[in-house]
């Protein structure tokens, strides 16, 4: 049943993606960049929509009224990376628009690529660290300006359960520098959908929210130490049989 339920989640992504991508490029030249966001945000409400009543993973958010909380002000998210899940739940989920730190060769997806290219999101090379750091660094200055947040997964990379990789500092460098708060985020969609596996296997996401980190008189290495003290001490926490 899994198999059979996986393969219809994965057909109908073959079909609906390159339908929904077409329509965004038609779109977006009438839209503004905020409804452009909205717009593709759709997709994203419908595919976790999809996973919940045809996969069966559901999802459970605590620690929205850390988020609730400060929505008027500038805020970089840090998050665990496991999975696909998370990067299309932020999306749907989070209520603010939010401009992700990607590798560009997200870019060149065929359809999806393409439809995220319309954003306003940080793509960057990340062979070039010193490019990289720069784009993270001047761009997300301007995004957090123009009242959007900025969402990094620090690790760099989806990691498997109950493991971790070192952090990288980008993120925490660019609240320090701009006195942006960090929201760290802990989940465990990886024990659902696992890095590179086509099977979806039932069971509710766990995503938990912390309290804002204030970055203030902070060095970037300071923060991300804080923050990944947290995010690794949360994971035991929501996921404690994957650190035995």
């Amino acid at each position: 049943m899994i198999y059979l339920r996986s393969t219809l989640f994965a057909l109908f992504l073959l079909i609906f993606t390159p339908i929904w991508s077409i329509l965004c490029m038609l779109a977006f030249p009438f839209l503004s960049p905020e409804n452009r966001y909205n717009f593709i945000g759709i997709w994203n409400k419908v595919v976790i929509w999809l996973l919940w009543h045809l996969c069966g993973i559901r999802y459970e958010i605590r620690g929205m009224e850390h988020m609730r909380a400060v929505l008027d002000k500038p805020v970089v998210i840090l998050s665990k990376h496991q999975s696909a899940y998370e990067t299309i739940a932020y999306i749907a989920l989070l209520p603010k628009q939010l401009c992700f730190v990607f590798k560009r060769e997200l870019l060149w997806i065929p359809f999806f690529g393409w439809a995220l290219a319309l954003l306003k999101m940080i793509h960057i090379n990340r062979a070039n660290k010193q490019t990289a750091a720069l784009s993270v660094a001047s761009q997300g200055r301007k995004r957090l300006g123009e009242g959007k947040w900025i969402m990094l997964f620090p690790e760099g990379t989806r990691t498997p359960r109950g493991s971790t990789k070192p952090y990288r500092k980008g993120g925490a460098r660019l609240a320090s520098a701009t006195g942006a708060l960090v929201i760290p985020i802990a989940h465990n969609a990886g024990n659902f959908w696992p890095k590179n596996s086509f099977l979806k296997q039932p069971g509710t996401v766990i995503f938990s929210i912390g309290p804002a980190i204030l970055s203030e008189g902070k060095s970037g290495e300071e923060l991300q130490q804080e923050v990944e003290g947290w995010i690794e001490s949360e994971m035991r926490v929501i996921d404690p049989k994957a650190y035995k």
